[in-house]
């Protein structure tokens, strides 16, 4: 049995029909053996680590590998024994999977709270994925799985979410990024979170390959608010156009509902416009009527050529230019003063003999 045993691992290799599997240790007893001469194969996206007692001996990138003590030194001194002029090692062999992981979930379990220069203190809370592959095989086994006989994504995942999580809150406080430029460019803001994380998955010998945002939710009343901007098509301080908005939704909702606050309100708001409105009319009243209140002063005389009304003082007619006489003669009726060559007092309308 034992000859048998150790004929077994001539050939070793690794065909991976999981989409999930990121670590596969080859079965072996502990009393198995690999012989000196046996063929290796560790196809693409896998690495071959051989460990022994524990310790991670020698790593095999893509490839097929006869195994002899030139291409297997660490565990040829430290692992080898002979049997029957055959050279055999005693070691355990892992595949690590280094193809991409995609469509990882994450999302915010519990609502992160960050600081807006416009909206103050605020919880937002977000969902989307990434994608990760293993780049250092020997640094994620000593960091991660150890010696476990296999390891799934759904072993690590936890983990990666709650390190991006927590990646996501850095980010947000270093860049002071706002509300809003989250909101609208969701792209960038996964760029920058990746770069940011880079180096923390760089530890535990991954590398994260992208990571998007597919939603990110603030409280009702921001989404409330950043609706109304939209509408406005402002996204800057114009309070003036915003109160109008407020006073005009005021008048509105008294109209709806009659006997209510709001009525006291909307008619608070309509006298202001009435009043508004009536002030303006007064002040178009008075700018027509002033003309009429012109035509006709105390004194004024009237030009004998255009019959335009000239001031008392005045040597000539404002409107034709005609020299204006010196008057002293004096209606008989009203005694208004009148043009000597008047045939008429233009007070009374006295015939002037």
């Amino acid at each position: 049995m034992g000859w048998f045993r150790s004929q077994m691992w001539k050939v070793l290799e690794w065909k991976d029909n999981s989409t999930d599997t990121i670590v596969y240790r080859f079965p072996m007893e502990n009393d198995d053996e690999i012989m000196s001469g046996s063929q290796l194969t560790v196809r693409e996206s896998q690495v071959a680590i051989f460990v022994h007692l524990g310790k991670i001996a020698d790593v095999f990138e893509p490839g097929k590998y006869k195994l002899t003590t030139k291409n297997l030194p660490i565990l040829s001194g430290i692992g080898s024994v002979f049997y029957r002029g055959e050279s055999r090692f005693k070691a355990e062999l892992y595949y690590v999977n280094t193809k991409q992981f995609v469509d990882c979930k994450w999302g915010t379990s519990n609502p992160i709270a960050m600081r807006d220069k416009e909206f103050g203190v605020i919880r937002i809370r977000a969902f989307g994925n990434y994608a990760f592959r293993v780049v250092d095989a020997p640094k994620f086994m000593r960091e991660i799985f150890g010696t476990m006989g296999e390891y799934r994504l759904e072993n690590i995942e936890g983990m990666l979410k709650n390190m991006l999580i927590s990646q996501i809150s850095d980010t947000i406080a270093e860049s002071k990024i706002s509300a809003l430029d989250m909101a609208m460019n969701y792209q960038e803001f996964g760029q920058m979170v990746m770069s940011d994380a880079r180096e923390k998955f760089a530890a535990i010998g991954l590398e994260i390959t992208d990571f998007n945002v597919i939603n990110i939710s603030f409280p009702e009343s921001v989404e409330r608010t950043i609706d109304e901007r939209t509408n406005l098509g402002i996204l800057s301080d114009q309070m003036g156009t915003y109160t109008q908005k407020k006073a005009a939704d005021a008048m509105a909702d008294a109209a709806r509902n009659p006997g209510t606050a709001g009525t006291i309100i909307g008619m608070g708001l309509g006298g202001m416009m009435n009043g508004m409105m009536n002030n303006t009319i007064n002040s178009g009243m008075a700018a027509v009527n002033q003309p009429a209140q012109q035509q006709r002063q105390p004194g004024d005389k009237f030009c004998p050529e255009c019959g335009a009304s000239v001031k008392a003082t005045s040597k000539f007619c404002p409107e034709c230019g005609t020299k204006m006489a010196q008057s002293t003669a004096n209606c008989p009726e009203c005694g208004a003063e009148i043009n000597p060559n008047a045939k008429f007092c233009p007070e009374c309308g006295t015939k002037i003999k």
